[in-house]
């Protein structure tokens, strides 16, 4: 909106133009006989008052852009309103500011919280009589003008005409027009449209307004725009602490930001400062022993240049800028320049403990990876053999291998010799967080193809809320998002093949026969048969409870009852409780053989202890704009996926992951997270050949996961007992939670599982009972609590064709 004061220099300008039209007709008719009478001091007087005139008419004309000649001006309404380039700023849920997005790292301050020095050296610097003109120095001009005539070039622009080029860069972002495209008249244009400019700002904002907005506006340098980044940049101090020789030294560097650096060219930085110290003591800012002593004080620089990538949770960030995408495009908001206030559901605390348990665990599965394989190559096919090739196939995928061919001309002798060429390089080392050392290209695919990854995230099963997300060991070195990425769930995916089971009516304590079962499925026009196996390839024959088998994770009996119910159904259910990624109907599917992500597998877990109710994973709570306006407010929105009755049964049966014999969860008594009156249940899984290896835990309000598995699936351990889902996924849920639950801040998410708050029809309240020659074995310290988990063994090489 154009506020009065503009709607008044409209006004003004109207009157003057109207005047000035009525007088040029007027004197047009007598100006000749006037002129021409005249004394020669009134010719002088004369033509200078005609020469102001015409100039005057020559800016109105290129401001309204007369027959298109001169090309777009700043508009009254982007006057009043300035657009500038303003970082987003994110913040966690327990209120701190966790990074930015930017492309110009700017963050706006107000004139209270800028020093007083550094405004007077400012203005004893660029501008003396800013105080003194309207936007254009007529003074300094002719001042520059005779400096000119005499060989030393100056500038003479004001503040305010440098703030026009800072913020609405008429040279460049304004078209030029027809006379614009004329080299000797596009200058005077472009300079034209900067003292018009100039102008209207100082009709619009008072002098405090226009030095703030220069001072937020200006370039420093090193990716420091606007005086908040600067400080924080070169000193680490806010404006208000700037003392005189920092304000000297960042008032000097505006002159050339590279020239005058005091990172790049401190020299050059010394000298300029001293100049504009000079100066400020010639206009009694200082005083003349202030100078002299301040002079000796070397530049100290606490310089840190700050990117999109400092800060906190940065797989979290980038995942919320992701999410971000189609609501900034919908309501034409650029997240990278707009000043947003983003409000995040994560909490800084939570985070922090996700991070150290999930390197603490890595350390020690990375340990037992390498001592595993030892000087082996471990990526194997499905007969276990070496895969040849492997590492020449990451290769030719590299910038660097497409870059050589191009080069050399595709000629394979160049491309192998320096792909082989040992060349320094860093890479990531547990030890150091990165390894300065002298690798090949093909070399460092070698190391760096050898280590495990993981990804973890935690959730608030009632609102959705995201509260700690790892996306990597290491997101500098993998940017890849684990959280993100797609990989078979293993057993963890039997949650829906007994929650359709108990919603189509069965109990938990219903049985079904650990035995030999096929399915008769058409595999490239024939009828095969498919043959699942437990893990250890054996069938105990025992008819167990739907409780029982959940927890020992039988896979036998998972495919028996997705054969009760359904592929199709057992598909349905996982896409109301929280999967989104399509399905393959495909036996296997009960077993986990369809990829899915850990956070849409931990969000289909909050279903259930939600009792029944699903909802996106929630990121972002509010979003504001520069000015603290509400742009976005989350709304909880629940759908009832499943009935309350299964909800409360699926959770009975996840609890009994850690109370049932042989149950898989057991591992999660180890960790000290009992003693904070909360209860747990869970839910391990493991894929083929060990490839993917996972656990979810959840409790009363908290839900948690972790996925632990190679870049590449051919990347796994050999065995189970190194390799299984509680051996390298469930310790990162169990070192996390004992932060959690050992943080009194924390408090809220220690709870035990409530009572049902309706009627339950079907019995769940069975155990199956250990055998009893094992009833001297001590139950929480015996050998049985890490038993190898039983997954799925498929009798052809590839898993089953579609139904």
């Amino acid at each position: 909106m154009i506020n009065s004061k503009s709607s008044e220099w409209v006004s003004r300008g109207k009157s003057i133009f109207q005047f000035v039209l009525t007088r040029c007709k007027a004197g047009y008719v007598k100006g000749k006989t006037i002129f021409q009478q005249s004394p020669w001091y009134k010719k002088i007087l004369l033509s200078g008052a005609a020469f102001i005139v015409l100039f005057f008419i020559y800016l109105v004309m290129v401001d309204i852009n007369f027959l298109w000649l001169f090309g777009k001006s700043p508009s009254l309404s982007s006057i009043s309103n300035p657009n500038q380039s303003v970082a987003s700023v994110i913040y966690s849920a327990d209120g701190k500011a966790i990074g930015k997005y930017f492309r110009e790292n700017r963050t706006p301050v107000e004139y209270e919280e800028i020093s007083p020095i550094l405004i007077k050296t400012l203005i004893a610097t660029e501008d003396e009589r800013f105080y003194e003109h309207f936007g254009i120095d007529f003074q300094g001009l002719f001042a520059a003008v005779k400096d000119m005539t005499q060989g030393r070039a100056r500038g003479a622009s004001t503040i305010t005409q440098q703030l026009v080029k800072n913020m609405f860069k008429v040279r460049s972002q304004y078209s030029r027009g027809v006379l614009g495209q004329i080299p000797g008249l596009r200058l005077l244009i472009a300079k034209s449209k900067e003292w018009i400019t100039a102008v209207k700002i100082e009709m619009f904002y008072d002098k405090k307004e226009i030095l703030t907005m220069y001072l937020n506006t200006v370039d420093f340098g090193s990716n420091a725009y606007g005086i908040k980044t600067a400080c924080k940049t070169y000193f680490k101090i806010s404006p208000k602490d700037l003392t005189i020789e920092q304000s000297a030294t960042l008032v000097g560097l505006l002159k050339a930001t590279t020239t005058y650096n005091p990172r790049v060219n401190p020299k050059n930085s010394l000298k300029r400062r001293n100049v504009v110290l000079e100066n400020m003591k010639s206009q009694g800012i200082i005083t003349a022993a202030q100078l002299d002593s301040i002079k000796q004080i070397p530049i100290k620089l606490n310089y840190n240049v700050e990117s999109n990538y400092d800060g906190e949770a940065l797989y979290f960030r980038e995942a919320v800028a992701r999410s971000l995408e189609k609501w900034c495009k919908d309501n034409e908001i650029d997240l990278y320049s707009d000043g947003l206030k983003i409000y995040t559901t994560l909490d800084t605390r939570m985070q922090k403990y996700a991070e150290e348990a999930v390197d603490k665990q890595m350390r020690v599965v990375q340990q037992n990876f390498n001592n595993h394989w030892g000087k082996e190559n471990p990526w194997r096919d499905e007969n276990h053999q070496e895969i040849v090739g492997f590492v020449e196939d990451i290769a030719k995928k590299t910038q660097l291998y497409k870059y050589l061919v191009q080069k050399y001309n595709n000629q394979a002798d160049s491309v192998n010799y320096y792909m082989n060429e040992p060349r320094r390089l860093k890479v990531f080392d547990y030890k150091t967080g990165v390894k300065d050392t002298t690798f090949s290209a093909m070399d460092s695919i070698r190391y760096m193809e050898r280590f495990m990854h993981t990804g973890f995230v935690a959730m608030e099963p009632q609102t959705g809320f995201v509260k700690a997300w790892v996306g990597d060991i290491n997101f500098e070195t993998w940017k890849y998002d684990k959280v993100l990425s797609k990989r078979q769930p293993g057993s963890t995916f039997k949650l829906f093949v007994y929650t359709t089971a108990i919603e189509k009516g069965m109990s938990p304590c219903d049985t079904r026969p650990d035995n030999y079962i096929s399915w008769d499925v058409m595999d490239k026009g024939e009828m095969v048969k498919w043959v699942p196996r437990n893990a250890n390839g054996e069938y105990t024959g025992e008819n167990l409870s739907l409780k029982a088998a959940f927890a020992r994770s039988i896979n036998t009996i998972a495919v028996k009852l997705t054969q009760e119910v359904g592929v199709e159904e057992v598909i349905k259910t996982a896409h109301a409780m929280g999967i989104k990624t399509p399905l393959n109907k495909i036996p296997s599917v009960g077993l986990g053989s369809s990829d899915v992500s850990l956070l849409e597998l931990v969000n289909s877990y909050c279903t259930v202890v939600n009792d029944g109710k699903t909802h996106d994973p929630v990121l972002v709570t509010r979003i504001e704009d520069h000015d603290g306006n509400l742009l976005y407010q989350h709304k909880q929105v629940d759908k009832q996926a499943i009935s309350y009755e299964t909800a409360f049964l699926m959770t009975q049966l996840l609890r009994a992951g850690l109370t049932e014999y042989n149950a898989t969860s057991q591992n999660l008594w180890t960790y000290d997270i009992f003693r904070q009156n909360t209860e747990f249940g869970g839910k391990t899984g493991t894929s083929s050949n060990h490839s993917d290896a996972w656990f979810v835990g959840v409790s009363p309000n908290l839900v948690g996961g972790a996925w632990v598995g190679g870049e590449h699936r051919s990347i796994h351990f050999r065995t189970g007992k190194l390799g299984e889902g509680s051996k390298t996924a469930l310790p990162i849920f169990g070192l996390f939670m004992e932060k959690v639950l050992a943080d009194n801040n924390l408090e809220k998410y220690r709870a035990k599982f409530p009572k049902p708050t309706q009627t339950i029809n079907k019995q769940y309240e069975c155990m199956s009972v250990r055998p009893a020659e094992n009833d001297s074995i001590d139950f929480l310290n015996s050998d049985s609590l890490f038993i190898e988990e039983e997954e799925p063994e498929y009798i052809e090489a590839t898993p089953p064709p579609a139904l």
